[in-house]
């Protein structure tokens, strides 16, 4: 999830956690700042843009080695604020504030290296956008509330109790928005299903996943033999009994590229830590591999140049992102228009932009 969110996580179960055994001010920062902390991997250069892709979400959002950290950590605030009577919760505040950041970017797409340091498989639920004002506002507001309404007697800034039933409303709803998510992700799995199987289409991978910023529009994208399809789906949709539940386009997948390149590291790391959801074109001189689940068409954030164009192709070096934003202008009112449950061209055609891509 974004930084916002983790952050807001953490200071709200900060909060929970250590109650009125300290002020509300440090149980918030505390829990913010270790809620954040997994995140700094990005500092990290691990030698090239693939390789700075997949080791991302690694070891410092690995349960096991977050709370080997955590102890330390409690140890140094609880000293710090001279709380050494409070240690153990400390330590309880900051473990559970480490340890929530890894699971809840694992609800996310991207994949999270959870089970370190004993397997590197990445997981991924993809029930929620890496960025939903639904998940964020509630913590927000109740850790803001708690915040708000402390007590000022004394100058101990203990939370109300009126600060303690925000607090926890918000880690409630934030946590049932998550149910609801895997709720909606399975119903539209399953329209996902009878639509393929209605056209006849043999999937060998489906990815359902949210659209941007909300849970009631699901992209799905399908990997069929040399192509790939993407679809829409909202939960409001009603469409026509001769009218396909979802709509596929369908795009070349570059198979033959990936034969090409079979042996390469950084398209290998790219097929296993995408799952098989991934694509390969040719660019002017330069081939490129995408990774097809974060984005749409025609605009995805994880695209690499890989290799020269040759015959065969020529690996590069060193593998540079090229990876385009999506054109927001544009894209935030379709996603607006078709959540709600009107039917629309896809993107690349109501966005005025080429649909077709050369690949081999």
């Amino acid at each position: 999830m974004d930084s916002l969110s983790q952050i807001a996580l953490g200071a709200a179960v900060g909060v929970a956690t250590m109650g009125r055994r300290s002020a509300v001010w440090k149980a918030a920062l505390w829990g913010g700042v270790a809620g954040s902390l997994p995140d700094l991997d990005v500092l990290i250069d691990h030698g090239d843009a693939i390789r700075n892709m997949v080791l991302h979400r690694a070891e410092t959002h690995a349960p096991f080695w977050l709370s080997l950290f955590s102890l330390p950590f409690a140890l140094a605030v609880a000293r710090l604020h001279g709380e050494w009577a409070h240690w153990r919760r400390w330590w309880l505040a900051i473990w559970l504030a480490l340890v929530t950041h890894p699971l809840l970017d694992v609800m996310t797409v991207y994949g999270t290296q959870l089970a370190l340091p004993f397997s590197d498989h990445p997981y991924a639920v993809g029930s929620v956008f890496i960025i939903d004002p639904l998940y964020t506002l509630p913590l927000l507001i109740g850790a803001g509330w708690a915040l708000a309404t402390r007590e000022k007697s004394q100058g101990k800034g203990l939370v109300t109790g009126r600060g303690m039933r925000a607090n926890s409303i918000g880690l409630v709803l934030s946590t049932a928005y998550l149910a609801w998510g895997v709720i909606a992700q399975q119903q539209v799995t399953r329209v996902a299903s009878a639509a393929l199987a209605t056209q006849g289409i043999t999937a060998e991978h489906v990815l359902v996943t949210p659209s941007a910023f909300n849970s009631l529009l699901w992209r799905v994208v399908v990997v069929a033999g040399d192509n790939y399809l993407e679809g829409f789906h909202s939960l409001l949709d009603r469409p026509a009994a001769d009218t396909p539940t979802i709509a596929f386009e369908r795009y070349p997948r570059g198979n033959a590229l990936a034969a090409e390149l079979q042996r390469d590291q950084a398209v290998d790391r790219i097929r296993a830590f995408s799952k098989g959801f991934y694509a390969m074109r040719v660019e002017g001189a330069r081939v490129l591999i995408t990774d097809l689940r974060m984005g749409q068409e025609p605009n995805y954030i994880f695209s690499f140049a890989v290799a020269e164009r040759h015959s065969p192709a020529v690996a590069l070096a060193r593998p540079e992102q090229i990876g385009a934003r999506p054109d927001l202008a544009c894209g935030l009112p379709w996603i607006w228009r078709r959540m709600w449950g009107e039917l629309l061209p896809p993107p690349t055609r109501f966005c005025a932009k080429p649909a077709g891509r050369a690949l081999q």
